[in-house]
C-alpha cells in the first residue's frame, strides 16, 4: 500500500461567481522513502494540490469538489479539523517556498522549533529545547545560534531553520514546495544535498514541487507533470528525461539550456497557460502544442498507460492516436 495515495482530485475556487477550475482530476501515489516530484509552470496547480492534501484550502472562496487524498489507508478529507492539527507537523510536514513568511520574527529560533516538538510530542519544556537544538544542529546550524532571531540569518540559513521546523517530529511524509527558490545556485546545492540526507535519515516520503526539472534530477525517483491543473505525464526519472512523451513535458526540456548542445537560441513553450476560469474545449495544451490535430481541439484526452506505468495524457498514444499511425 502506498504512503499517500491521491484519487481524482479536484479543487475549484469561486471569485466573485467566476469558477477557478485549480485543480483537475488529479491522481497520484507516493511510496514510503519515495520522492515525487511534481513539476510545471507558475499557476499550474502545483501548491494548491499540496494545500489539498493537508487540509488548508481556505473555504470559503475554496472548496474540495471530489476525490480522496488516502494516507496510510485513511481518507485525510473525512478528517476534522482537530485530527487534521494533530496530523501537520508530526505525521505530514510542509516546506513552504519563502521561509521569510514561515518564521515569526518576534520569536528565537529554538523556541519556533520546540513549538512545534511540544505540540504534538509529550514532553517538557527542556526536552523540546533539547530536541530543538538537535534538529538545528542536523541542519548545519550551530545550536547556540538558536537564541538568535530570524532578522539574524541569511535567506540559506533561513531556509535551513523551516526545514528544522518541518522535521521536527520526524514525519512520515514531507512536502517541499519550492524549497530553493529564494536561494543563490551554491546554497541551492547544499539545501538539496541535505534534504537528501535527511531523508535517508528518517526514511521519510518527499513530494517535492518545482519549476526546476535540474532539482528534480538530483532529488526524485518519480515525476509528475503539472498543467492547467491537471497530470499530464507520470512515472520514473527514467521515463520522464529518457523516454519524454507529452508534447508540453518535451517543451520544458527544450526550454533549458543542454550541456554539450550547441544552439543559436533555446526554444520556449510558445504563448501562455490558459485562464483556470475558462479553461479550452479539448486538450487545454492544445493552444500551445506543435502536433495539435482538430480532435485535440474538440475532445479532452484520457490518460494512456504506454508501458510499466508510465501515464500520458495525450491523443497521439490513443487508439488511432498519431502514435499508432
Amino acid at each position: 500500500m502506498a504512503l499517500l495515495e491521491i484519487k481524482n482530485l479536484t479543487i475549484e475556487y469561486e471569485v466573485e461567481k467566476v469558477v477557478v477550475h485549480a485543480v483537475n482530476d488529479v491522481s497520484l501515489s507516493i511510496e514510503q522513502g519515495e520522492t515525487l516530484g511534481l513539476v510545471g509552470e507558475t499557476g499550474a496547480g502545483k501548491t494548491t494540490t499540496a494545500k489539498g492534501i493537508l487540509g488548508l484550502i481556505p473555504d470559503p472562496p475554496g472548496r474540495i469538489v471530489s476525490g480522496e487524498v488516502l494516507y496510510k489507508g485513511e481518507d485525510l478529507l473525512k478528517k476534522s479539523n482537530k485530527e487534521m492539527r494533530a496530523i501537520r507537523g508530526e505525521q505530514i510536514s510542509m516546506i513552504f517556498q519563502d521561509p521569510m513568511s514561515a518564521l515569526n520574527p518576534t520569536m528565537k529560533i529554538v523556541e519556533q522549533i520546540a513549538e512545534v516538538i511540544r505540540l504534538h510530542k509529550d514532553c517538557s519544556e527542556a526536552e523540546a529545547q533539547r530536541g530543538a537544538i538537535d534538529i538545528l544542529e542536523k541542519v548545519g546550524i550551530r545550536g547556540e545560534r538558536g537564541e538568535e532571531y530570524p532578522h539574524q540569518f541569511s535567506g540559506g540559513m533561513k531556509q535551513r531553520v523551516v526545514i528544522a521546523i518541518a522535521l521536527a517530529c520526524s514525519p512520515e511524509l514531507l512536502i517541499a514546495d519550492e524549497p530553493t527558490t529564494a536561494l543563490d545556485v551554491t546554497i541551492q546545492a547544499q539545501i538539496l544535498e541535505m534534504m537528501r540526507e535527511l531523508k535517508t535519515e528518517f526514511n521519510t516520503s518527499m513530494l517535492l514541487i518545482t519549476h526546476d526539472l535540474g532539482v528534480v534530477a538530483q532529488v526524485c525517483n518519480k515525476v509528475a507533470t503539472m498543467y492547467a491543473g491537471e497530470i499530464v505525464e507520470y512515472g520514473t526519472l527514467e521515463d520522464i528525461f529518457d523516454r519524454t512523451s507529452h508534447p508540453y513535458t518535451e517543451g520544458l526540456f527544450n526550454s533549458i539550456p543542454r550541456m554539450g548542445v550547441r544552439a543559436q537560441r533555446l526554444k520556449p513553450i510558445e504563448g501562455l497557460m490558459p485562464d483556470p476560469s475558462d479553461l479550452p474545449g479539448g486538450c487545454y495544451f492544445s493552444p500551445r502544442c506543435p502536433y495539435a490535430t482538430d480532435k485535440c481541439m474538440r475532445e479532452h484526452p484520457p490518460t494512456v498507460d504506454i508501458g510499466g506505468g508510465h501515464l500520458v495524457k495525450c491523443h497521439r498514444y490513443t487508439e488511432g492516436g498519431l502514435a499508432n499511425g
